[in-house]
Formats: C-alpha cells, structure tokens, sequence
C-alpha cells in the first residue's frame, strides 16, 4: 500500500492554446498537511478541480487516496471539498444540510454523525436554523462539517478564506488546526501568506501552472518568505 494520499506526476491543463496547469509533479503524505500559495490565475482551483474529479486533465498521472480519476465514486467517496462557494441549500437548516450530504454518502448512524459534525464546527445551539440566517463565516464553518459528514480521508480547501472578516477567518483557522490530526491529508490553496504560514507541515508556490518550491515547514523562514514568494512570481512571470 502506498505511503502517499496523493501522486501526482506530469499534471497538465489546457484550455485551447491556455495552459493552466504544465506539467505538475506533486506528493503527499497520509496525514499531512499541504498548503499551496500562488497568485490570481496560478492554476490552484484547476489543480483542485482535478483532484476532485470535477474536471479533466489534459494529460498526466494522479491517484487520490488510492485511486485513479477514472474511480471515480470510490475516489469522491474518499474526498472533502471546502471553497470559498458553500454548496450550501438556503432554504434549508444546517442540520437539514449536513442530513442530505450524508445520505448521498450512505453515512451510518446518519443522525447521530449529523450532530458529530455540527458540534465540531460549534454550531450546536444553531443547527434547526436556516442557512439563510448564517453569517458567511458560519457557512463557511457549516461547509467543514458537510465536507466532514462521510470520513473523508483527504481534504481540499480552495481559497477558504475568501470573504471571510478577521474574526470569522480566526475561528476559521483555528478549526483547521483541528483538522489537522494525522486522519486525513489535507491540500489548501491561498494567497494569504500569513494565514496560511499558520497551519501546515508543508508549503508549496504554484506560479503559472508550474510547482516552483515546495518545502516542509520548519524550514521555511517565515520572516522572510513573503519575500522568497514575490521573488518566484516575479521571475516565472519574466520568462
């Protein structure tokens, strides 16, 4: 059995002559946690997509906690996606959602799991509520627990901080540290360099569909890697 949650190896995208994606080659652990910086325009929701089979690639090799995209009901069941977008009903309440994901999932002990995860992200007294009435940093924390309702063994969170105010984005990130426990492997992509310094085993900068570093965390200089980061953006963007 591999060692690895996700291998990816000479990922490309295109869209007509557009190449979004050239070439990625990419792995990570069982467990660990990832974080992937780039700019606007990067790649990084292309890469995710892929990922999460919500689209193609053009050519290459990856496998998502075991499996190819071509699995793709055994690779979804596997999975969790987080984005700025919820995908979240508003009409219905939160336990109302987290419900109808779980049946997608088949969930066992369905009710039971529903309040597990509602508890988790600290919606508890807000749970027979309309998701119209949430704030967007509460949606954004009910999107956690819908992301968490079937046990997914690897996690990608697309630009999770999107619109989300000071407060909301420190709730946020403190219960990503509490996902990150060793169970899943986790990818998240952002361009918030200090958010994302925050949490992680590992970084990565992705610049013009291109994996230009990747590094494990304790040896990443914080103070000065905003300035390593710009220095890799600036020179993929000369070329």
């Amino acid at each position: 059995m591999s060692e690895w949650a996700i291998e990816i190896e000479g990922l490309t995208k295109s869209f007509g002559h557009h190449f979004a994606l050239k070439g990625v080659d990419l792995k990570v652990g069982k467990g660990e946690f990832l974080t992937i910086f780039g700019p606007n325009g990067a790649g990084k929701t292309t890469l995710i997509r892929i990922l999460s089979t919500l689209t193609k690639s053009t050519s290459g090799n990856l496998r998502v906690a075991g499996f190819s995209p071509d699995e793709g009901e055994e690779l979804r069941r596997r999975i969790g996606v987080i984005s700025h977008q919820t995908f979240l009903y508003n009409n219905l309440t939160a336990y109302e959602n987290i419900k109808f994901y779980g049946r997608m999932y088949d969930v066992d002990n369905l009710e039971q799991r529903v309040e597990e995860v509602i508890e988790e992200v600290g919606l508890t007294s807000r749970m027979h509520e309309l998701v119209r009435t949430f704030s967007r940093g509460m949606q954004q924390r009910l999107s956690i627990a819908r992301s968490l309702v079937h046990h997914p063994t690897v996690l990608f969170l697309d630009e999770p901080y999107t619109g989300l105010d000071q407060h909301a984005a420190r709730i946020f990130n403190n219960l990503l540290e509490g996902l990150h426990t060793g169970e899943r492997a986790i990818i998240m992509t952002t361009h918030d360099l200090s958010r994302g310094l925050e949490i992680g085993d590992c970084v990565a900068i992705l610049v013009s569909g291109k994996i230009v570093y990747h590094e494990e965390i304790e040896k990443v200089k914080r103070e000065t890697f905003e300035k390593t980061y710009f220095a890799y953006v600036d020179e993929e963007r000369e070329k």
